[in-house]
């Protein structure tokens, strides 16, 4: 099924589209690339705030500002996203939620990458309007973000109980 399509999809019934995803085939390859994909695309959603922010205060040069944000985006994030997921796995099973590691670095990455859109959104307004339509948007992207990593955790709860 296609990326984008199940994105679409994740805007109407996420844990539906959670439980297929963590049904089929499973590749830490592909987690990977869901988690980059996600950095990536948050990473060019900045690209308008930076530039804003460039052009307004000149103290520091827009290339400077696109190599700080390329690295947090690209080097350092997908880092602190498996730690993240580490962090959630060890805590779902304190609490004997039916995790496991895969599933949530899968609900995890997949929740972000389906909140992009919010995001790209989210950079666009960074650079119409910087300050209060910035950090409604963001708020949004991220209520996004946290709705659908929780529709992620259900749905590992539901393909558990499917397995069994």
């Amino acid at each position: 099924m296609s990326v984008v399509l199940d994105i679409l999809r994740t805007y109407r019934a996420p844990r539906s589209v959670q439980v297929r995803r963590m049904q089929g085939f499973r590749s830490e390859g592909s987690l990977l690339a869901m988690a980059l994909t996600a950095c990536g695309l948050i990473f060019v959603a900045q690209l308008p705030r930076l530039a804003h922010e460039s052009w307004s205060d000149s103290a520091v040069g827009l290339d400077a500002l696109l190599a700080g944000a390329f690295f947090a985006w690209l080097v350092a994030m997908p880092l602190v996203l498996y730690a993240i997921a580490l962090l959630v796995h060890i805590v779902l099973r304190l609490v004997r939620w039916p995790a496991t590691g895969y599933a949530c670095r899968a609900a995890l990455f997949w929740a972000l990458l389906a909140s992009t859109p919010a995001w790209l959104l989210s950079g666009i307004a960074a650079g119409l309007a910087p300050r209060l339509t910035f950090g409604a948007m963001s708020l949004v992207a991220f209520a996004l973000f946290c709705a659908f990593l929780w529709a992620g955790m259900l749905a590992m709860k539901q393909a558990h109980v499917e397995e069994a």
